[in-house]
Parts: structure tokens; C-alpha cells; sequence
């Protein structure tokens, strides 16, 4: 797997970064399932940057159709 098909896995804090919100929003949203759900491995909690993206891009193209 070469570098431009790696999928990163994104902190909280860079999650919240790209949703500009809070960190404690992006919790409460992942606990109402309103946002991607995050990937938990060996006590860390992270989000897919691929997921994060197509839903700000879903969210964008929505926007137009409601």
C-alpha cells in the first residue's frame, strides 16, 4: 500500500478541527451518532479521515437540496 491510499486516523482534537466545533461536540455527536462513528484500538480513539471528509461533503451537497 503506497502513501496516497493510506486512510489516517485523525485525534478528537483534529476531528473537531475539520467539523469546526469543540472536542466536546464531536463526542456528544459521536455518542448520538450524528457524526462518523470513531475507530478504538489499545486505549485510543480515533476517526477516519476518509469518513470525516465524505460526511462534510454530504453535508455540503445537502445544503443545496433542503
Amino acid at each position: 500500500m503506497n502513501a496516497a491510499t493510506v486512510d489516517r486516523l485523525l485525534s478528537v482534537k483534529d476531528t473537531a478541527a475539520i467539523l469546526g466545533c469543540s472536542v466536546a461536540t464531536v463526542w456528544r455527536r459521536a455518542a448520538a451518532g450524528k457524526v462518523p462513528q470513531p475507530v478504538k484500538m489499545e486505549g485510543t480513539t480515533r476517526w477516519s479521515e476518509s469518513e470525516i471528509n465524505s460526511f462534510v461533503e454530504e453535508a455540503k451537497a445537502k445544503r443545496f437540496t433542503a
